[in-house]
């Protein structure tokens, strides 16, 4: 085997091994979200349930918060995928962006239950909100002509805090009801929702 070939499978290896402990740190503090906020929980407690010292905790992050944020980043790179897969018209593909983004939270439960819930991060939720809203809400007001666009905002503002609470309690209830089922539900009340607001 030649020395790039050699070179090559280490770093095969490595990234393994990097993917593995990020892995099982991310799912380490998924559990203590559980349990209490990010505020409470330290480095070593993470590295020991993770059986790692410390040193190996700080190669990957430079703390807690750090940490965090990078799983939320890795988060939303995956949601602005859904949105630029559905780049033409939200509208138009909202069955196929619902049902690949209940599909989403429902392979990452946990880590989206703990960051949704009392324990969570506040700024995950604005985050949340501004993305869709970029997406959103100005299509929406240039597509249905909407001329109080100030009435629209509250709507919108109404119906987004709506769809992170159906969302939570999905989440929180075993998610009995397929990301399918869950896709039209909300479209349905996204549709019903609109007419209030939008000329027909």
């Amino acid at each position: 085997m030649s020395t790039s070939n050699v070179e090559a499978v280490e770093v095969k290896k490595e990234d393994r091994r990097v993917r593995k402990t990020k892995r099982l740190l991310r799912s380490a503090l998924t559990d203590l979200l559980k349990e209490k906020p990010i505020q409470e929980i330290k480095v070593r407690e993470i590295a020991d349930m993770v059986d790692i010292n410390r040193g190996t905790f700080y190669q990957h992050y430079r703390d807690v918060y750090d940490m965090l944020n990078s799983i939320e980043d890795e988060i939303f790179i995956d949601f602005r995928t859904f949105f630029s897969n559905n780049s033409d018209s939200l509208e138009e593909e909202a069955d196929h962006f619902f049902i690949s983004l209940f599909t989403y939270m429902k392979e990452n439960s946990e880590l989206i239950t703990v960051l949704l819930g009392p324990n969570g991060d506040p700024s995950f939720i604005e985050r949340l909100e501004n993305m869709v809203r970029d997406k959103c809400l100005n299509e929406w007001i240039v597509k249905y002509n909407v001329v109080n666009s100030k009435e629209f905002e509250y709507y919108y503002a109404f119906m987004v805090t709506g769809c992170i609470g159906l969302i939570r309690l999905w989440l929180n209830t075993e998610m009995v009801e397929s990301p399918e089922e869950m896709a039209r539900i909300l479209e349905r009340f996204l549709i019903r929702g609109a007419t209030s607001v939008i000329p027909m």
